[in-house]
């Protein structure tokens, strides 16, 4: 009796335990009644069901990524482009989720690289790489999610955003494409260099020749000032000799003794009677 009481009591354990079930707020589920949808829309918590007739599917709600390879396009002109691109998505209606994919994330992720694939290559084949890269990239991705979300609504998906990472030109080509670059500069700098040298040695000769006529000018000048000044120094030296002879010739001989005799080492070896001691043999010059 004891044993079928315990027995008894695991079952209704075990049938309790496949009568409830749990929804995170990361998923979103839908219950099946003999493999049919009986309901969907269920809010986190506790629910229940029929144990062995219904069963329960749930299915991530976050944010799904779908990075797709680096694809090779081919522009309006003949030249290959490496696209890569991705797509942020969720579940967004999980019946119809469900009854398209099967709730497989990788079918789903199948079907928009698809569209993602055809849409780029129908916006490459019909541009030009200049139009690709800088002018009309904005409009190909508004296009892009435009496609993707009429896909989107067959699938039960929501797109949330849609981007080309990079467009890059092959490795060969855009080595070439660097390359002509390269030279094309180094052909600009080598004429700016060019230029600059000419015109640095017309600035410099231009200046050589300033500075030449400055000197010369100055030099002009110099010697004009000088010429006046000695003729004006001329002029008062003769005015002042011609006033007082006598005073002028004393000031001369001071000035001479106070040139030569201003050190007691210096000797001075001449006659006594030279005209240059006349001042010292006769102080009133009396000859």
């Amino acid at each position: 009796m004891n044993r079928a009481y315990i027995v008894g009591i695991i079952v209704l354990v075990v049938i309790g335990a496949m009568s409830v079930f749990t929804v995170d707020q990361r998923e979103v589920a839908l219950k099946l009644r003999l493999g049919r949808i009986e309901q969907v829309g269920y809010e986190p918590g506790l629910h229940f069901k029929w144990p062995l007739v219904e069963n329960v599917l749930k299915f991530d709600s976050r944010i799904q990524n779908l990075n797709a390879d680096p694809q090779l396009y081919l522009t309006v002109e003949k030249k290959n482009v490496i696209v890569d691109s991705f797509v942020k998505w969720r579940v967004e209606d999980v019946e119809r989720f469900y009854t398209s994919t099967a709730g497989s994330v990788l079918r789903a992720n199948e079907r928009l690289s698809a569209v993602v694939v055809k849409q780029l290559r129908d916006a490459f084949g019909s541009r030009t790489i200049q139009q690709v890269v800088s002018g009309e990239r904005a409009e190909i991705m508004n296009q892009l999610v435009l496609a993707l979300k009429r896909q989107a609504d067959e699938l039960g998906v929501a797109i949330i955003d849609a981007r080309m990472k990079r467009v890059d030109l092959p490795e060969r080509v855009s080595q070439s494409v660097f390359d002509r670059m390269s030279a094309e500069r180094k052909q600009v700098a080598k004429r700016f260099r060019s230029e600059g040298e000419e015109r640095g040695r017309r600035i410099r000769a231009d200046a050589d020749k300033q500075r030449e006529v400055i000197l010369a000018e100055s030099e002009r000048d110099a010697q004009k000032t000088r010429g006046d000044g000695d003729g004006r120094a001329t002029e008062v030296f003769a005015n002042a000799f011609s006033k007082d002879v006598e005073f002028y010739s004393l000031y001369r001989s001071l000035n001479s003794y106070k040139n030569i005799f201003n050190d007691s080492s210096d000797v001075l070896l001449l006659q006594p009677d030279t005209e240059f001691f006349r001042y010292f043999r006769d102080p009133q010059h009396k000859r």
